[in-house]
């Protein structure tokens, strides 16, 4: 099933072209690699495909509801220690007070977080920082997942980790997308490889990724990831807009309902696929004044 799709994607930044003619298709359970020089247009394709940037000219059409996005860098300059803030994003994302917490611990386990989860963030060195935004990406089961240069500043044993998370995700049904540098890293992970060089997009062949093949299939979020009660039927999230661009939300089957006034704009969403409405609205020039679980 495809998940997101570049149709003829151009993007300019001033008179300057990053992108030309781009066709880009990732479907449920792939895992594709992203590779290119410095400069080339990999983040742009990344952004582009949740949202976060649109197309000076073409057409991305995205499917998922449930988006997760790794940048580049993650800013952790925050009192919070790495568990209040995965505590704080699963809460906001529908989980439960307990499932948040459990989910939490079980991510910074595996990942090998230094230092313990209580550390504040600010404290963090950039692999342990990683180690966090990769939790947060994973706290609840994503049906796209794009990371950029997700690997770097990790330590070998968080390096082997992140390859067996991403492919326990894609396995789940989700498309996986991801920028590296490393031939290994692509050729053990990657099931489809495109490179971009002089603002187009080729396709590489991979060498067969015996791996997928050779790992007993998992899941990421296996039934008891989430506790009982983790989600709550039909739970809604108040997102509040402060007053800026008019923004059709009536295309949208999660926004349940749509309040608008002089003072802003007060979306209710389904909770858990309210990430997507947010980098919609963050695309479009909003200003997110609140975000409120209900």
């Amino acid at each position: 099933m495809e998940v997101v799709r570049l149709v003829e994607v151009s993007k300019r930044f001033g008179r300057r072209e990053i992108l030309r003619g781009v066709d880009l298709r990732v479907g449920a359970g792939e895992l594709l690699a992203l590779v290119g020089a410095n400069g080339s247009g990999k983040s742009t394709v990344l952004k582009l495909m949740v949202g976060l940037s649109r197309p000076t000219s073409g057409t991305v059409r995205r499917t998922a509801r449930v988006v997760s996005y790794v940048p580049d860098v993650f800013t952790s300059h925050d009192r919070l220690s790495a568990s209040a803030y995965l505590r704080h994003l699963g809460r906001i994302r529908g989980l439960s007070a307990r499932a948040a917490r459990e989910r939490s611990s079980v991510l910074l386990e595996r990942l090998a977080l230094t230092g313990g989860a209580d550390t504040p963030m600010r404290k963090l060195s950039k692999g342990n920082a990683q180690k966090v935004a990769l939790a947060q990406a994973l706290l609840t089961p994503p049906e796209l997942l794009v990371l950029d240069e997700p690997w770097a500043g990790l330590d070998a044993t968080a390096h082997e980790t992140l390859r067996e998370l991403l492919t326990e995700t894609a396995q789940a049904g989700a498309a996986v997308a991801f920028t590296e540098h490393s031939t290994e890293t692509v050729r053990s992970t990657a099931t489809r490889t495109y490179e971009l060089h002089e603002r187009a997009l080729h396709e590489r062949p991979v060498p067969k990724n015996t791996s997928l093949e050779n790992t007993p299939p998992q899941n990421a979020f296996p039934e008891n990831a989430f506790p009982e009660n983790a989600f709550h039927e039909r739970a809604l999230t108040e997102i509040v807009l402060a007053p800026g661009p008019e923004v059709d939300w009536s295309g949208r089957p999660e926004v349940v309902e749509v309040r608008r006034s002089s003072s802003g704009t007060t979306l209710l969403v389904v909770t858990g696929q309210h990430d997507a409405v947010l980098l919609n609205a963050l695309s479009h020039g909003c200003s997110v004044r609140q975000v409120n679980a209900r």
